[in-house]
């Protein structure tokens, strides 16, 4: 299964990483994250991270949740993750920040997962189109929106 999610951000690719990486603030940020937290490490050594989230369908909340290894590489604007626990056990995520035009970021999600426990077939079809891309998709809005609140305020502030 692969999924890719992109969107463009506008701020530097620094404040881009700063809140990624920073994903246990992401339920202040995200409405359909219900809890983040860090059972080792931190946001900026990594470590590993419990999530839950929600994915929406029109008047009905689906809850998700897994728990990951995750790595941060400030230089290069990486964060890796590899799910540990939970359905998608074996997922390998990536986020890369990149600079783009007019200091605004490009920001790029890949989820790969080689040998998923429910199937070939139900994580290509169901869990990658259905979960995987629309939540890291809300994700990614969520993060803008906050990445452009968080600019606005320095420019008024």
């Amino acid at each position: 299964m692969h999924t890719y999610n992109e969107i463009i951000m506008n701020c530097p690719p620094v404040t881009a990483f700063q809140l990624a990486r920073q994903v246990d603030r992401w339920p202040q940020h995200l409405e359909h994250y219900r809890k983040v937290q860090f059972a080792e490490g931190n946001s900026s050594d990594g470590g590993l991270v419990e999530m839950a989230a929600y994915r929406r369908f029109d008047k009905v909340s689906w809850p998700v949740w897994w728990v990951s290894e995750m790595e941060t590489d400030e230089q290069a604007l990486r964060i890796r993750y590899r799910h540990v626990k939970g359905i998608t056990r074996g997922m390998e995520v990536e986020w890369r920040i990149e600079s783009a035009p007019s200091g605004t970021s490009k920001v790029g999600i890949v989820h790969e997962w080689a040998q998923p426990q429910v199937g070939q077939l139900v994580a290509a079809r169901v869990i990658g189109p259905v979960f995987v891309h629309y939540i890291a998709d809300q994700t990614l809005k969520g993060l803008k929106e906050a990445a452009e609140r968080h600019k606005e305020a320095a420019a008024y502030g």
